[in-house]
């Protein structure tokens, strides 16, 4: 399989490009420090910034599917960057995406109505990051793609351990955290086994 990957240097991205190269995939990467990542014979990386559209082009060229792991870093690069996904995806033929998202922008537990980030169920005063993943789901959910938002609550560093708990569009009761190395291998085989299509999941041990 080809898969095009965003956010490879990241920290859930790095640990899913290496899962998709020990699993014999092909990756091409996006990367503004390619010196960043490990050379391979499995991957290719593409040198450039992910809001020009000419180099996004050539990222996604050839892929089966796309994996996401931008974050939103106090800029609005997510949402310059997403819709460029979309338009080229299309362009492609490509339906499958997954993205990493934020839990604020699952439903709310407090008011089923509102997400989490705007009913108060988070207690972060700043919601600039959730508003991008917000806008981010909204144009997917708009987009006719086969998509999937894994929204991970607070992530510290760590190995994946298993014993998470998924919830489709919530985050599981009492879910305080989850491990980066257990965001990525879910969301890895998510790309693949595509059981939560068209749903956000929420992902907490």
């Amino acid at each position: 399989m080809n898969i095009a990957l965003f956010g490879a240097t990241g920290r859930v991205g790095r640990e899913v490009l290496k899962q998709a190269i020990a699993d014999g995939h092909k990756v091409t990467a996006l990367a503004r420090f390619p010196g960043k990542l490990t050379a391979h014979d499995n991957l290719t990386v593409k040198e450039g910034d992910v809001r020009n559209g000419e180099v996004v082009s050539q990222t996604i060229a050839g892929a089966d599917v796309v994996f996401s792991a931008l974050g939103t870093d106090k800029t609005t690069t997510l949402t310059e960057a997403v819709p460029q996904f979309i338009r080229e995806m299309k362009a492609e033929g490509i339906q499958r995406i997954v993205t990493i998202g934020t839990a604020g922008i699952l439903q709310s537990r407090i008011d089923p109505a509102k997400l989490r980030y705007e009913a108060g169920d988070t207690n972060r005063r700043l919601t600039f990051a959730a508003e991008e993943h917000h806008k981010v789901y909204d144009l997917l959910r708009a987009s006719g793609l086969d998509w999937t938002i894994v929204c991970p609550t607070y992530l510290p560093d760590g190995e994946a351990v298993g014993g998470y708990r998924v919830e489709r569009d919530l985050l599981p009761e009492e879910g305080r955290k989850i491990s980066v190395g257990d965001t990525a291998a879910f969301a890895y085989a998510e790309l693949l086994d595509k059981k939560y299509v068209g749903v956000r999941v929420g992902i907490a041990y």
